[in-house]
């Protein structure tokens, strides 16, 4: 008898396993080979994704390209994740971008909007202000045009917190740390401690109230984040700590000596290639689409290669199994970058399908090539490394019942 219960919770278990693999992962599976250490995707290719699609977001209101781009991350992460901790942090950012809607809505009741509308909803009290703060009102008429406004406005800001969420879950902080140039050394460790923080952070808190669950403690409301505060804040100097004492038992801020003409002439090459850089975005980004744009962008992008490049020569390391950006590399990075000009150029040939208008209010409608150009996204699902399946533990042995 005990047997039998054995093999049938095993047998579910493994089913359990299968179905959550097949769910999680779909058709890929058949695509693309288990991810290992020798054929790990690049994590610069994935922020290369994340920002395409962030750079989509960027150039469109409607709600339904908007809720397209947050599903074909959505999808992408699931299918592709890990069990690392910082891969649990996508649905901390899914919230966060719920919150800012909700908040850019909060502030446009509140303080009104630009936006004129006919369809009144209903009227708040309004503050009297002073006649210098013309323009600014607090309360006052709440019209439809205005909220739909405010919904459209912030559920952009919100799908390029998810495209940011979205790479910090899929891409390995240290591996991204490891890619970069010498020159970027530095500064690139304060950026992926950055990074790091909000996912670790969330594991933390979830580490946190699953123990507090177990004790019979309540896991919500404003006494149980009192409460978890501040060992989560202790967490994370700890785990600062550790990184830091790492750092200096690996020998990391030694510096070769350099002559001093190549030191300036790295200063002038970068900082002249990024400035390039900033005027040749707003010449390409501009209304009229400035001519100047594209060569300068050139120039700046030659400029700081070259400047980071020379001063790389004053970091002393070595890299252990540096990264291979490979083919695959090549199509995640490659598909993101399709997504963002294939809506730079629909905003350029079609903006009226890209942004609703909410006067006179009328329902948004789905262009087909934007959106088949979002589905572009869609490609790391298929073909990069599937992250392995956790091993199912064991059940254990049923006790043999008494009779």
């Amino acid at each position: 008898m005990s047997a039998n219960r054995t093999s049938s919770a095993r047998t579910s278990a493994n089913r359990t396993s299968s179905a959550r693999t097949s769910a999680g992962r779909g058709l890929s599976v058949f695509a693309a080979p288990e991810a290992s250490r020798a054929n790990a995707l690049h994590a610069g290719a994935w922020w290369l994704w994340a920002l395409g699609l962030a750079v989509a977001a960027s150039r469109t209101t409607n709600p339904l390209l908007l809720g397209l781009l947050v599903g074909v991350a959505g999808y992408v992460v699931a299918a592709r994740r890990t069990d690392a901790p910082w891969a649990r942090s996508y649905g901390a950012f899914v919230k966060l971008g719920l919150f800012v809607v909700a908040l850019r809505v909060v502030f446009s009741l509140l303080l009104g909007s630009p936006i004129p509308g006919t369809h009144v909803l209903f009227t708040l009290p309004e503050v009297p202000l002073p006649d210098w703060a013309q323009g600014i009102r607090i309360g006052g008429r709440v019209t439809a045009e205005q909220l739909v406004f405010a919904v459209y406005d912030g559920a952009k800001l919100a799908t390029l917190l998810i495209c940011v969420g979205a790479a910090n879950a899929l891409a390995n902080p240290a591996r991204l740390l490891k890619s970069l140039p010498g020159a970027l050394y530095e500064a690139g460790v304060a950026v992926v401690v950055a990074m790091t923080f909000a996912p670790n952070m969330v594991a933390d808190v979830v580490r946190l109230r699953t123990a507090r669950r177990l004790r019979g403690r309540p896991a919500g409301g404003v006494r149980a984040v009192l409460q978890t505060g501040l060992p989560v804040l202790e967490g994370a100097l700890e785990r600062s700590i550790a990184v830091a004492a790492s750092m200096d038992a690996r020998g990391y801020g030694r510096t070769a000596r350099v002559p001093a003409s190549v030191r300036r002439t790295t200063n002038v090459l970068t900082l002249g290639g990024l400035l390039g850089i900033c005027a040749g975005s707003y010449g390409l980004l501009a209304a009229e689409g400035a001519g100047y744009g594209l060569p300068l962008v050139g120039a700046g992008l030659l400029a700081a290669m070259a400047g980071l490049r020379l001063g790389g020569r004053r970091t002393v390391r070595t890299r252990y199994r540096p990264d291979r950006w490979g083919l695959r590399a090549w199509l995640v990075a490659g598909s993101g970058v399709a997504v963002a000009a294939l809506m730079i150029w629909a905003n350029a040939y079609a903006p009226e399908a890209l942004h609703p208008g909410v006067v006179p209010l009328e329902a948004p409608e789905l262009p087909l090539w934007p959106a088949a150009s979002v589905l572009v996204g869609l490609l790391p699902a298929f073909v990069a490394p599937v992250p392995p399946v956790a091993p199912v533990s064991p059940v254990p042995p049923v006790p043999k019942e008494n009779a």
